[in-house]
């Protein structure tokens, strides 16, 4: 299924420098999803996630539960 992320409002993490290094971006106003690009490539592939699964994968980051 392909979901319509036309809509989308995207936003860089806080984490990305300006140097044009990892950036990742996060899409807001997508009903029922949670969109997430690299910013290098803003027209490339977005992978698409349920917004329970990505609140638990923030949550995790922020509690230091996953490492390098």
């Amino acid at each position: 299924m392909t979901t319509d992320l036309t809509s989308a409002m995207w936003f860089k993490s806080s984490y990305s420098g300006n140097n044009g290094g990892d950036c990742v971006e996060v899409g807001a106003g997508v009903p029922n999803t949670v969109p997430v690009r690299d910013s290098k490539d803003p027209h490339g592939p977005a992978l698409t996630f349920d917004p329970a699964a990505w609140n638990a994968f923030i949550t995790s980051i922020k509690a230091g539960e996953l490492t390098a």
